[in-house]
């Protein structure tokens, strides 16, 4: 690829996501639509990249990114749910996809179920993204947080396999599982070390740029490393980032002086990294358009008309599979929520027992949850779009795939076709649903009054020290998560506001400081 085209797409992708989102767009879509239509102009030369590239550069530092601004607590609170769409669903979907397009197409082979592992993953983080905007509850957003950490892993890992079984390295399905397990327990050791490493190592370089540089490598090793060995590279990412982005955050033992300067620098950071890679990725695949077209057309099989009819196919049954599977997984979940009910009214020790587990529980990230809803489900099941992973993985395909050109270009077809039809319609149906968040917004109030009025406990404390006092309150805050008074969320949400009052001291005259007093302490000393 030249530079100079590289550099002419960042831009380009700049202006479109400006507009984009002053119009409530999807800058993503917007990108691919043009970038396609772009690849028709004649003179346009074709990108190319080596196959592991986008993996290996793109996926890590986004999955990164992703999992950092996610709960731990909200994840474990939801966790059923997010094991059954991040790992029962994405196994469903990947065996239904595979066999469709083995149907549609069965000049491909086993590679068809490469195509159904690159197609199974949604990309909910995006919409999880402008949840605030669209009006999601937090119940589903928290899901779909969960459910989009965990499927990337699945299908990238269930991707590897079938990689790996098309070329000759798996003889049997069965010994592919066995991998799975392997690689999913390998990656989550490797990338929980290296996570152990990176605490220990940053508060001793005292250096925001130099910590900032730290953590950016992190992603990248842990994947390359877990990979080596034929381990999750994903899984070894998404381990990594719980661990680092929590104890950073929470725990009083990884909190030194100065770390507020690198987490500000993180919270800019990261975002203009996920803007640059997601723009790359949607201009490099929707640049393909032209050419993926052209070498199907020149193909004998699959060819090119049969290739979009499966294409049409596959894109139906991806969206009609989701609402269905959605609708019966968590319908046991309302199952086992009626039975509950039922043994509670008969059963008094049984209830004491429940009552005692759900004391323990509360607060840590609210009430222990009930089953989805109905409205829960359908939004859910609708919010399915294809995105950033299904792109990554189809242009990653190794060149000695059998069909690569007709996998590229049905899930480039498949992605366009969800952000068209589903990625345009979710703030329609959310609006239709009609959410109640009067009682959620009004308990998160509460919480944040709760945790206000601990930060200004721990500031009204005897030192005289600014940097002390704001230290005080985020161990404070710390400490109220793990005595389950406040939520996850929303105590490293007032975390980074006590990093940016104190981040505000260090710059701001000292004459406009003794006009501001922060809260909970008197004015500053003279």
């Amino acid at each position: 690829m030249d530079g100079v085209q590289l550099l002419l797409i960042i831009g380009a992708g700049i202006a479109i996501s400006a507009i984009a989102r002053k119009r409530n767009l999807e800058p993503g879509l917007i990108i691919v639509v043009l970038a396609a239509a772009a690849s028709f102009i004649p003179g346009v030369p074709r990108l190319e990249l080596e196959s592991e590239f986008i993996l290996a550069v793109v996926v890590p530092p986004l999955l990164y990114s992703a999992t950092r601004g996610a709960s731990f607590s909200a994840f474990g609170a939801n966790l059923g749910p997010v094991i059954t769409l991040g790992v029962v669903l994405v196994l469903l979907t990947t065996g239904l996809l595979g066999t469709v397009a083995s149907w549609l197409l069965p000049s491909m082979g086993a590679a068809a179920f490469v195509l159904g592992a690159v197609l199974a993953p949604p990309d909910t983080i995006t919409t999880v993204s402008h949840g605030d905007e669209i009006g999601l509850p937090k119940r589903v957003t928290s899901i779909l947080t969960g459910e989009s950490l965990v499927n990337d892993a699945t299908a990238l890992t269930l991707f590897a396999i079938a990689v790996g079984a098309v070329n000759g390295e798996h003889e049997t399905w069965g010994h592919g599982a066995l991998e799975l397990l392997r690689n999913a327990f390998v990656g989550i050791g490797i990338g929980a070390l290296f996570a152990v490493a990176t605490l220990y190592l940053r508060k001793r370089l005292g250096n925001a740029t130099l910590e900032t540089t730290l953590v950016l490598l992190l992603p990248f090793t842990a994947f390359l490393v877990a990979e080596e060995v034929e381990a999750s590279g994903i899984l070894a990412v998404v381990a990594a980032a719980f661990i680092v982005s929590t104890n950073l955050t929470l725990d009083p033992k990884h909190q030194y002086p100065g770390a507020y300067r690198t987490r500000l620098q993180e919270e800019n950071f990261w975002p203009v990294v996920d803007f640059l890679l997601e723009t790359f990725v949607f201009a490099y695949i929707g640049f393909q358009l032209r050419f993926v077209l052209v070498d199907l057309a020149d193909s004998a099989e699959p060819g090119l008309a049969r290739t979009l009819v499966a294409a049409g196919v596959l894109l139906v049954v991806a969206i009609l599979f989701r609402l269905l599977a959605v609708y019966v997984l968590f319908g046991r979940y309302t199952i086992k929520d009626r039975l509950m009910r039922r043994r509670i009214e008969h059963d008094e020790r049984y209830r004491a027992r429940l009552e005692e587990i759900r004391k323990r529980r509360r607060h840590r990230g609210g009430e222990p949850l009930g089953p989805p809803t109905r409205k829960e489900t359908l939004l859910v099941g609708w919010i399915g779009m294809r995105g950033i992973l299904t792109l990554a993985a189809a242009g990653s395909i190794p060149e000695k795939v059998p069909g690569r050109t007709a996998i590229l270009a049905i899930a480039l077809f498949v992605t366009l076709g969800t952000l068209l039809i589903q990625g345009t319609t979710i703030g329609w149906l959310t609006r239709r649903l009609r959410f109640d968040l009067t009682a959620e917004r009004a308990a998160d109030e509460q919480m944040r009054a709760r945790g206000r009025r601990i930060a200004a406990q721990a500031a009204a404390g005897p030192s005289a020290d600014l940097d002390a006092a704001f230290e005080a309150q985020r161990l404070a805050l710390g400490a109220a998560v793990r005595n389950r008074e406040l939520a996850e969320e929303v105590a490293r949400s007032m975390i980074e506001d006590v990093d940016l009052r104190q981040a505000a001291v260090h710059t701001a005259p000292q004459a406009m400081l003794r006009r501001r007093p922060w809260p909970g302490r008197p004015d500053p000393p003279e």
